[in-house]
């Protein structure tokens, strides 16, 4: 089995891709494979990445949350879902499979776009700066 995997980055090294892709895909398709393609947002960064990682940081050092500190990936959660709501996206809230508490659903940052990421940070760093933390 083998696979492919490109990063399109602009129209025309996407059409050259998409060409070479072809080539490759036509004969598999004639001889009666069948093959799955997908095309999607290209997820966040590692520099944005880092940098929503330094921001959590800088805020689970300096706040209080429900009578203690919190730790950067409780920061993640909570950070992630409160966005998820502000853009009207729903979390859900399930009872846990054990029986005891709950637990909360949501999408995980490393499946967010760049775009979706960049808003997640900007969303983060204004809700940062309300609540009077510095950071970096």
């Amino acid at each position: 089995m083998s696979s492919h995997s490109v990063t399109l980055y602009s129209a025309q090294q996407a059409h050259q891709s998409l060409a070479a892709l072809w080539a490759w895909a036509k004969p598999r398709l004639i001889a009666g494979q069948r093959l799955h393609l997908s095309v999607k947002d290209q997820t966040r960064s590692l520099e944005q990445n880092a940098k929503l990682h330094a921001l959590l940081t800088d805020i689970s050092r300096s706040v209080e949350w429900a009578g203690k500190k919190r730790s950067v990936d409780v920061w993640k959660r909570l950070v992630t879902a409160a966005w998820l709501r502000a853009r009207g996206e729903s979390i859900e809230v399930l009872p846990a499979l054990d029986g005891h508490g709950v637990d909360i659903v949501w999408r995980p940052t490393s499946k967010l776009s760049v775009a979706e990421c960049s808003e997640l940070l900007e969303w983060t760093i204004a809700w940062a700066a309300q609540a009077g933390i510095e950071t970096q």
